[in-house]
């Protein structure tokens, strides 16, 4: 479609006739990212009434909707194994504008300082102590207990930038480091809660503190407290759960997307704001 065609559908964008309308409406979303500045450019000018400011908006959303479901579905695709790629791909729906070479650089910051701090001759509860310092004390990463439903703590680029999230968010950034220091630290799904576990790679049985090739787990939500596989045994009793092999096994990051966007449905649902609720329940069909 030309440069021309292009602004004569968005002079029908205010049309009156909902019929009218609704095709307009249907062509525009057929082209997709490529209108976006178009839009984006109609909606700042001078002299417009509410109704075409109003549908505009509801076009922006709807494609910036569209190209975050596309996303997440071609990562899926791919098997996930990118858990950034993932991650940003959720920032993306709520922050159509994200600088991500940004949120890249603060991660970059964060396993340059731990790497500093790091050699080969530490044991892996020494690692995770060094990593944790930084990560906690220095850094200044915190669970947000007062805030613990908000959204903001499911968004990497907001955690990021405030230093506060949820149990999810924090081991998510932590493993994203970790990952990127070559340490073998990957997240647990554990029910209402998430944890770390730091696997032997040393091909010895686990030590008293695992359960099969963990070591132990880190609980990045409190610190970086390290847990036993008794701590986990506990946690589970009390919430009347079976001790399924899966709540002590490493989860794919794909699960770890699905679990951050139930996180988000779950906040949005608290807050009252259906619209985005529902936006996360069709986003979540993409995985």
């Amino acid at each position: 479609m030309s440069e021309t065609e292009i602004q004569a559908l968005i002079t029908l964008i205010d049309d009156p006739d909902e019929s009218i309308y609704t095709q307009v409406r249907d062509r525009i979303l057929a082209l997709g990212e490529p209108v976006v500045p178009v839009l984006e450019n109609a909606w700042e000018r001078d002299g417009l009434g509410d109704l075409f400011r109003c549908r505009v908006e509801d076009l922006l959303h709807a494609i910036h909707l569209d190209i975050t479901y596309r996303r997440l579905t071609a990562w899926r695709k791919t098997g996930g194994d990118d858990l950034l790629e993932g991650a940003l791909a959720v920032c993306r729906y709520r922050y159509a504008e994200l600088d991500e070479a940004k949120v890249r650089a603060r991660l970059t910051k964060l396993r340059q300082d731990i790497w500093l701090e790091l050699n080969d001759h530490l044991t892996a509860f020494e690692k995770v102590r060094v990593f944790n310092h930084i990560f906690f004390q220095v850094h200044g990463f915190k669970g947000n207990k007062r805030n613990y439903h908000a959204p903001q703590n499911s968004y990497l680029n907001e955690v990021l930038e405030g230093r506060k999230g949820n149990p999810l968010s924090l081991a998510l950034i932590y493993q994203l480091v970790a990952e990127e220091l070559e340490l073998p630290i990957r997240g647990v799904n554990l029910p209402n809660h998430f944890v770390l576990a730091y696997l032997d790679e040393t091909g010895v049985a686990a030590s008293e503190f695992g359960h099969g090739d963990v070591l132990f787990y880190v609980n990045a939500f409190s610190q970086g407290d390290i847990l036993g596989k008794a701590e986990i045994d506990e946690f589970l009793t009390k919430l009347g759960m079976p001790h399924e092999e899966s709540f002590y096994q490493p989860c794919t990051n794909i699960e770890i997307i699905r679990r951050l966007m139930n996180n988000l449905l779950n906040s949005y649902e608290k807050l009252g704001d259906t619209d985005r609720a529902e936006d996360l329940r069709k986003l979540l069909t993409a995985l």
